[in-house]
């Protein structure tokens, strides 16, 4: 099996080879890519919880600030689709486009594989997607209404409605998985590409590229996300 080094500066600094799997260099991608949120979500907390100094926003440069942009924009887009509920499921849809932007991102540094370009990182967030609104939904209107918003209102189509229903909810967790990693796989290779065959120059406008679909690969499964919570925790009929 293929061996990658990892750091290799720190390797030779401290004279231990540090080596990992080929096919689990997304696992220590994702690795550092959480506890580098983790840290930050630190320091960012640690400057918000002083209430009094941060009536004015700072000019400067901080985790809090962006923090605070990104999470005032997706609640505002909740609110849109979900109501006035939309604040209880912020931590999920928050955490998940923070790190899964992040993780896309991580792919226009040299010597890094954004680990969304790996099926599995795709398949866990979209899981415990799969796993939360249907949680949510339940505990919202109970299981027996539950199956029978999924059956709609006429009686004698349940079965099938509720049999497409079904097809679907399992259907969306592939959908969501699938997409990232079409996206992100395609991306990232047109970017080795072209910064083979030109290393001058042209890959920085394919970086930029690269920035625009994370941000939109980001959105996009996190915006399916809140659609899919709006539509399990709605108690209208169909």
């Amino acid at each position: 099996m293929q061996r990658i080094e990892i750091i290799p500066w720190l390797a030779k600094e401290l004279s231990i080879p540090v080596h990992i799997d080929a096919a689990n260099l997304h696992v220590a991608t994702s690795a550092f890519i959480g506890l580098a949120l983790t840290l930050a979500s630190v320091l960012a907390w640690r400057r918000l919880r002083r209430t009094d100094d941060n009536v004015i926003p700072s000019r400067k440069f901080a985790f809090a600030t962006i923090f605070e942009i990104t999470v005032e924009a997706l609640l505002r887009l909740m609110e849109d689709i979900i109501g006035p509920k939309a604040r209880r499921y912020l931590p999920l849809i928050g955490s998940l486009f923070i790190y899964i932007l992040c993780c896309d991102l991580i792919g226009v540094v040299p010597g890094f594989v954004p680990p969304t370009s790996n099926i599995n990182t795709n398949v866990a967030c979209a899981v415990c997607v799969f796993l939360y609104y249907n949680y949510v939904g339940i505990k919202e209107q109970g299981f027996v209404d539950y199956l029978k918003h999924m059956s709609g209102p006429i009686i004698w189509l349940a079965p099938l409605m509720l049999t497409i229903e079904l097809t679907s909810h399992l259907v969306r967790p592939i959908s969501l998985s699938v997409r990232l990693f079409g996206n992100m796989v395609g991306d990232h290779v047109v970017l080795e590409i072209f910064s083979g065959l030109v290393p001058l120059f042209v890959p920085i406008a394919f970086m930029g590229l690269t920035i625009f679909v994370a941000f939109i690969q980001a959105f996009v499964f996190s915006l399916l996300s809140i659609v899919y919570i709006g539509l399990a925790t709605q108690k209208e009929g169909h």
